[in-house]
């Protein structure tokens, strides 16, 4: 009441205001006399770093990976405290919609087995990797984009982006993927897509096979087949695509990597415990590390 009152009253003045709410205005000078209570005072802090951790993370995060962050950084505070006080503050976090196809099938090309079987899971970095390929609607045309995920941390490995759907855009991101992973070993590891013409192409399951890796391509030709990569195409459109209009190739490329570096390394993705997932592949490392060398010796 006092808030309203106090929003109001230099347009009506305190009285008339009271007189039309049936509200004592001396309760109300009463009430912005007294001073401000414990809770409201630790509230007004909290509210200046959740605004933070909101804009700090490009404001897509919801009031879950916003008291995790919190958390992270010592700020000790309930959920449903930071959940009160986003909406007292009027942010939220992101939703996704629904995604479009961008791959085709080609019914009549030979294509590897399923060796996933929706089971998107992984023991280690580099056991499964993920791929596919989305859109991004700017003033000069369609911009395609391929990522290729790393399904144990859900770090982005390799991504490219195109005016064009031909092969060279999956082969690019490809590269990339190979490039930045270069040093580890990658026998045994899995690339697995949908059915799209651009994966079951000569030059892409060459590459693979000269990286020793082994392809696998869904079965049943639906979006679950590929889940996984679906879910990532998703959060990108909603974090970053559609908030803003796109001008072309350039600034669909430059926001691109801004993203990705953002989360690869300061995302927290809650699959893998509300940690970044470079952070988690540390941890696996660090982890590893020791048993390895009880083993040598």
């Amino acid at each position: 009441m006092t808030k309203y009152i106090d929003a109001q009253r230099d347009r009506y003045g305190v009285e008339p205001i009271c007189r039309v709410l049936q509200f004592a205005s001396a309760t109300y000078y009463a009430a912005t006399k007294r001073p401000a209570s414990s809770r409201s005072i630790r509230d007004d802090a909290i509210k200046v770093a959740i605004r933070r951790v909101w804009e700090e993370h490009r404001r897509v995060y919801g009031a879950d990976k916003v008291w995790a962050q919190l958390n992270r950084e010592g700020i000790r505070v309930a959920r449903c405290t930071v959940e009160r006080l986003m909406r007292d503050l009027g942010i939220r976090g992101v939703v996704r919609g629904k995604t479009v196809r961008t791959t085709f099938g080609d019914d009549a090309a030979a294509r590897p087995a399923d060796l996933v079987d929706r089971q998107f899971h992984a023991p280690a970095p580099n056991r499964l990797w993920v791929a596919d390929l989305t859109y991004v609607k700017t003033h000069s045309g369609w911009v395609y984009v391929a990522f290729i995920v790393d399904v144990f941390s859900r770090y982005v490995v390799g991504w490219q982006a195109s005016r064009s759907l031909r092969t060279d855009l999956a082969l690019d991101a490809l590269e990339m993927a190979l490039w930045s992973r270069r040093g580890e070993r990658l026998d045994g590891l899995v690339h697995h897509s949908d059915r799209g013409v651009q994966y079951v192409d000569i030059r892409y399951t060459e590459r693979l096979a000269e990286a020793e890796a082994a392809p696998s391509v869904g079965s049943r030709g639906d979006s679950y087949d590929n889940a996984l990569a679906e879910s990532f195409n998703g959060l990108y459109k909603a974090e970053l695509v559609h908030r803003r209009s796109w001008t072309g190739l350039n600034d669909v490329e430059y926001e691109t990597l801004g993203y990705v570096d953002w989360f690869n390394h300061r995302r927290l993705h809650g699959e893998i415990g509300m940690v970044p997932p470079a952070e988690f592949e540390a941890a696996h490392y660090h982890q590893s590390l020791p048993a390895a060398m009880a083993v040598s010796q």
